[in-house]
């Protein structure tokens, strides 16, 4: 009580001063506000936006813890494996252990930090200058960033892109509710183009996985997308490894079975949109079953760069990868995604459709997911203005046949 008090004397005392939004923010954070409506219509309801970003950030929150054991996993097995040692898989033997957390949490908490610590200096600098309160809207971003890079990439990376992404990709649009682009896939993207070399290849994937000096002592930690990409023939991993997520990839998107079940804490407090999440899930399976055909048919050779990737069985696509991920997490934000029903459908599906496509087609960058998506973002708006059109056409016609 005493510390909702002084924060209250303090907001007070900066009332109608240029720093008031940066101390409103903390205290909201922390509280509910104190304002409410006095007139007009308005829905009583006790969710906010505030309370929608902490609901996904609950969701997400399973996919970082088990990011940080894997992350240490991965390390530990990629030594052994320099050291011509096979390390056997054993969850409460060489997994769940204080040895992998440790150097873990050592590499994932500070892309936590600095993802939360420089976004949200930028949407309090943002709110200051322009004179608006902070918006909740980067809370879940913030939380999406570290778990959408490799585990490896430098802090000072990190803190340039999440600045471009927060400015660039939300900011210049107006802030929360404006923006065109997903903030978190618009720092993911402007990583990839601006340092390729440390978001792609065999050498990022997994913690101190290599000197980058040279020395004798390297090691790798490839990727599945990668392996394939290269026609790599024994990768080392069986089904279930790509389902529960022991693999090398992206800090929060290796365990399948801990999206899912995000997905569904979603889609039970009515969040996230099943649709996109389904149709998305569709369109991947309908383009690898379109490759799988090819590949049947003979009409590609064995030689080809694009074998690899085509001859995956339709459904091996979604568990190696980020378009599980991506479907659940990065698809359905409500604000760059379709918002009519049909919309939806038809935004989820070519999300799907064309990440297999970019993934098989650019050898170079096998997981497509995050650009099908901001590529889709674009065209959101354009799908749900001719579906809404479609359906002001159908209205006028039972309405001509009625008054007919």
């Amino acid at each position: 009580m005493g510390l909702k008090q002084n924060l209250h004397k303090i907001k007070m005392k900066y009332e109608g001063k240029k720093m008031a939004p940066a101390f409103n923010a903390i205290h909201t954070f922390l509280y509910s506000p104190n304002e409410t409506t006095h007139s007009g219509s308005h829905i009583r309801a006790v969710d906010d936006l505030k309370r929608t970003m902490n609901t996904v950030i609950m969701a997400l929150v399973p996919c970082l813890i088990f990011g940080i054991f894997n992350a240490g996993y991965q390390h530990y097995a990629a030594v052994d494996a320099a050291n011509g040692i096979t390390r056997e898989l054993s969850i409460w033997g060489n997994f769940i252990t204080w040895e992998n957390f440790s150097l873990g949490a050592w590499k994932v908490v500070p892309l936590v930090i600095v993802s939360y610590g420089v976004g949200l200096l930028v949407e309090f600098i943002f709110a200051v200058i322009k004179g608006h309160e902070v918006e909740e809207g980067y809370l879940v971003t913030g939380m999406l960033v570290p778990l959408i890079v490799p585990i490896d990439i430098p802090l000072w990376m990190l803190a340039v892109a999440v600045i471009f992404g927060v400015v660039i990709g939300k900011e210049v649009f107006g802030g929360t509710g404006m923006n065109i682009l997903n903030p978190a896939l618009t720092i993911r993207a402007f990583l990839f183009f601006a340092y390729p070399t440390w978001m792609s290849g065999d050498k990022v994937w997994v913690a101190e996985a290599v000197d980058r000096a040279g020395t004798a002592d390297a090691i790798s930690g490839e990727t599945l997308l990668g392996a394939y990409a290269q026609n790599a023939g024994s990768l080392g991993y069986d089904y279930a490894d790509m389902f529960w997520g022991y693999i090398p990839g992206s800090v929060g998107e290796t365990s399948k079975f801990l999206i899912i079940i995000g997905a569904l804490f979603l889609i039970f407090s009515k969040i996230g949109s099943w649709r996109i999440m389904l149709s998305t899930v569709v369109g991947a399976v309908a383009m690898g079953l379109i490759f799988n055909g090819v590949v049947e048919a003979g009409w590609i050779d064995e030689s080809s760069k694009f074998f690899g990737l085509m001859s995956i069985p339709y459904w091996q696509h979604l568990i190696i990868g980020s378009i599980l991920f991506g479907a659940v997490y990065m698809a359905t934000d409500p604000v760059t995604a379709s918002q009519t029903n049909k919309g939806k459908w038809i935004y989820g599906f070519f999300i799907g459709f064309i990440a297999i496509m970019i993934r098989v087609f650019n050898p170079a960058y096998p997981e497509g997911v995050f650009l099908a998506i901001l590529l889709m973002n674009v065209f959101a708006p354009t799908i749900d203005h001719y579906v809404v059109q479609g359906n002001v056409k159908k209205r006028m016609k039972r309405l001509k046949v009625k008054t007919a």
